[in-house]
C-alpha cells in the first residue's frame, strides 16, 4: 500500500477567475474576511505577500505554515508547500495547488492535494479537500454579492 497520494477536485465559479487567482497569489490574508468561519487569519511569517512563508489558522484552531513553492501567472496557478503545523503530525509532506481556468462566464478552480502519509492508518485528506472547495465557494459568494 502506497503512502503517497494525490487528490484532485474541481469547482465551477461564476466570479472572476483572475480575481480568484490574485487572492491566492497576492492577497491570501483577505481570505479570512471572505470565509471567516473557516479561516481565522493568515499572517506573513517571512518575506512579502506573493512569495512569503505564511501561517494560517483554520478550522477548529488548527495551524498550517507553508511557503509559496511555485507560481505560474500564465496558468493562474499557485502551489503551496507545508513546512509546519498540525497536518504534518500525520503527513511526512503535504502540498496544495490552486489553479484557475478562466473562461467567459464560468471559471474552473482546480485544487490538487499531494501528500505522503506517515503510516497506512492515516486517512486520505478528503475532509481537507472538502474544506478547500467550501472556502472557494465562500470566496465566490463574497465576490458575486
Amino acid at each position: 500500500m502506497s503512502l503517497d497520494g494525490k487528490l484532485v477536485s474541481e469547482i465551477e465559479i461564476k466570479s472572476c477567475g483572475d480575481v480568484f487567482h490574485e487572492i491566492f497569489r497576492y492577497r491570501p490574508h483577505h481570505i479570512s474576511s471572505m470565509s471567516p468561519d473557516k479561516i481565522q487569519n493568515v499572517d506573513i511569517h517571512e518575506g512579502e505577500w506573493g512569495t512569503a512563508r505564511l501561517k494560517h489558522r483554520y478550522g477548529k484552531e488548527k495551524v498550517s505554515k507553508h511557503i509559496v513553492e511555485a507560481i505560474d501567472e500564465e496558468k493562474k496557478l499557485v502551489k503551496f508547500k507545508l513546512i509546519g503545523g498540525d497536518l504534518l503530525e500525520e503527513y511526512k509532506s503535504f502540498s496544495f495547488t490552486v489553479h484557475v481556468e478562466t473562461k467567459h462566464v464560468n471559471n474552473l478552480v482546480t485544487w490538487i492535494l499531494e501528500y505522503e502519509k506517515k503510516n497506512a492508518n492515516v486517512p486520505d485528506p478528503d475532509a481537507l479537500m472538502e474544506f478547500c472547495l467550501n472556502v472557494s465557494k465562500d470566496i465566490e459568494t463574497h465576490h458575486i454579492k
